[in-house]
């Protein structure tokens, strides 16, 4: 019974902790720029005295999904999307370089250069700041352009530009931010090849029906689990009732 109970309550936590990155992912489904969580189920041995042919199945997070999410048309000048591979550059809460696809773009009553949730754009030297103008523009290769306030658009002129890297995927880690870092702690080079469309945001490559069906198979796996614990529990008082009669 014992042995039961512990394969069917293994199974059931493994079983939540994958519907725990499932339901992670279905909560972003709208989140600009996100990228799903992959998880999987693995074999691993069971440490300790016993036979090394047992083990028991685990779940674990196995990385990131790194394709791109659907552009959306915004018509919004401060919308931008990163075209292909690549990262914008923001400063991360611990003051270090973060990167992330989001590109919903504004400027702070202090004039600096944020995206939606708060986060600092850097440019080539530090955070951008914009001053007050009547318009901004964002270029393909990512300068950022404004008119003076109360002066004509022949008086345009570009403020800085936004560092756009594009380390590969597996240098990467994702922070509970949801921001991604270099996984050595180090700043990736800027790379002056990628191309941003203004206008446009890239939304989550999150598939919903996928996870729809997958939360569904996994409550139904949790179900099987359950059901086999209170299996183990019938079992166990129906021997107990036969020792008593004994």
């Amino acid at each position: 019974m014992d042995r039961l109970l512990y394969i069917a309550m293994s199974g059931a936590k493994e079983t939540l902790r994958a519907q725990t990155a499932n339901n992670h992912n279905l909560a972003n489904a709208s989140t600009g720029g996100f990228r799903a969580d992959l998880s999987a189920f693995q074999s691993r041995a069971i440490a300790g005295s016993g036979y090394a042919s047992r083990v028991y199945a685990t779940n674990s997070t196995t990385g990131w999904n790194p394709a791109t999410g659907a552009m959306q048309s915004t018509g919004r000048d401060l919308d931008v999307a990163v075209s292909g591979s690549g990262w914008i550059t923001v400063q991360g809460p611990d003051g270090r370089e973060a990167y992330t696809r989001a590109g919903d773009l504004r400027v702070d009553p202090n004039g600096l250069l944020t995206t939606g949730a708060g986060h600092p754009v850097m440019g080539e030297a530090g955070p951008i700041t914009v001053p007050p103008s009547s318009s901004i523009l964002i270029g393909s290769d990512a300068t950022l352009s404004v008119v003076p306030l109360g002066q004509g658009p022949e008086t345009k002129a570009i403020v800085g530009r936004i560092k756009l890297v594009n380390p590969p995927a597996d240098a990467l880690d994702r922070g509970a931010d949801g921001l991604f870092r270099m996984r050595d702690g180090s700043d990736a080079p800027a790379d002056a090849a990628i191309q941003v469309t203004s206008g446009t945001l890239e939304s989550s490559n999150v598939n919903i029906a996928d996870a729809m069906v997958n939360m569904i198979e996994l409550a139904r796996h949790y179900d099987l689990q359950v059901k086999a614990m209170r299996s183990a529990e019938e079992n166990a008082t129906s021997a107990a009732q036969l020792l008593k009669l004994g």
